[in-house]
């Protein structure tokens, strides 16, 4: 099982890359659970035709008991299982604590034995790297995690922080950082800045996302342009990332 946690600023989108990489590794026939770990709830909407799913935070507010799997689960494009953590009502709580709560639901209801997936991706908002939103990294859920960022000043400054709260981690036997997923904004200098950040840290880019029309007009048809557009060049580049990451994981 392949489980990589994706992590990146708030807007930077790490959940269009997370739910097109999911979509490249379903058309390449892996049984793919998609996770969102942030409290707007807002992975999965493109592989789900635009619509939201009941997340876990809002289910345990409004019932006594625990969900089932089925209560909480949507089946997504070409199969695609999604989650969303979801989080605390708006002013109350603390959102992390809301996803350490959805984890333990999800061992309780042994959502990998059950469904015995081949990729498990984990969409991480990395604004703030506390307890609840570092638990893929420290808690042996991920295995790997890949970094979203432009050349953007905030977005690298995120990057920044995610990639120390892995550091913290790296003589425990937590996941490794597996390399940078550059989203280009075609900002000034832009690749010279992101490289230059990844060299520094010694990570690899491993995906190079240009700037494409094509995700806006397909996310308002709910879809990622993995599924509306096959013959797009962002399509390639997904799959040829899903191909990438799994050939290293043998």
């Amino acid at each position: 099982m392949l489980k990589i946690a994706i992590y990146g600023k708030g807007g930077i989108g790490k959940s269009t890359m997370t739910s097109h990489l999911a979509a490249a590794f379903s058309r390449q026939g892996k049984k793919v659970i998609q996770i969102g770990c942030d409290p707007k709830a807002d992975s999965t909407f493109s592989l789900l035709g635009g619509k939201a799913i009941t997340p876990v935070m809002d289910y345990l507010r409004a019932h006594d008991e625990d969900p089932t799997l089925e209560d909480i689960m949507e089946i997504g494009y070409n199969g695609i299982r999604c989650l969303e953590t979801g989080g605390p009502t708006p002013g109350l709580g603390c959102a992390g604590r809301g996803i350490m709560a959805t984890f333990a639901l999800l061992e309780d209801l042994e959502l990998f034995e059950r469904e015995q997936p081949d990729v498990v991706l984990f969409d991480v908002l990395g604004d703030v790297v506390c307890g609840g939103f570092a638990a893929p990294i420290r808690e042996g859920y991920a295995d790997e995690i890949l970094i979203v960022t432009s050349g953007e000043k905030m977005a690298l400054y995120a990057a920044n922080n995610i990639w120390k709260a892995v550091e913290n981690f790296k003589n425990r036997s937590y996941a490794t950082v597996r390399g940078i997923l550059f989203n280009r904004r075609n900002i000034p200098n832009e690749e010279e800045k992101v490289r230059a950040f990844a060299k520094e840290r010694g990570l690899p880019i491993v995906a190079d996302i240009g700037r494409s029309d094509a995700i806006n007009v397909c996310e308002e048809q709910g879809k990622t342009v993995v599924e509306a557009m096959p013959e797009d060049p962002l399509t390639k580049t997904f799959c040829d990332l899903a191909d990438t990451l799994w050939e290293d994981n043998r």
